[in-house]
């Protein structure tokens, strides 16, 4: 079901949005101070690319250099960005096989506002919070005890 969905977003939105972030990664890429937000641009393109089966989870070792960079993003790509996202998702909206599609354009809206400090993983993977936080990963089984004292 989801290279199904892929494949209608790809024709209808995907490719739009993929060469819209393109576009603002190679002009952002210009000055090197914009060249992580440019980074950032093409990962989020190829995220809206073909977005069934990952999605963006927030990173814990995001700290205010992050925030910084969000908020010049934010100034620069950002808010044209999410416009795009907002149009083609009312526009998919208008018919029902839209719909599912609109709604995924939607979710991509906070990505596109604030893309650092966020990280895309797949959704067929398992992983905790803690995995994606740099932690070690939970484990299914409790830990056991140390043995008493004198063994």
């Amino acid at each position: 079901m989801k290279v199904v969905l892929n494949l209608i977003w790809l024709v209808l939105s995907g490719l739009w949005m993929c060469l819209a972030y393109l576009v603002a990664g190679v002009i952002l890429c210009i000055t090197i101070i914009g060249i992580p937000l440019g980074l950032a641009a093409f990962r989020i393109g190829l995220f809206a690319l073909w977005p069934f089966g990952r999605k963006a989870v927030d990173r814990a070792d995001a700290g205010a250099p992050s925030l910084i960079g969000n908020v010049v993003w934010l100034i620069l790509a950002g808010w044209w960005l999410t416009l795009g996202h907002l149009f083609t998702g009312l526009l998919l909206c208008l018919t029902i096989i839209g719909i599912p599609l609109g709604l995924a354009n939607f979710k991509m809206i906070p990505i596109s506002l604030m893309p650092l400090g966020r990280e895309i993983v797949p959704t067929d993977e398992p992983f905790s919070a803690a995995t994606v936080r740099g932690g070690a990963p939970a484990s299914p089984q409790p830990p056991q005890s140390p043995p008493p004292a004198g063994w």
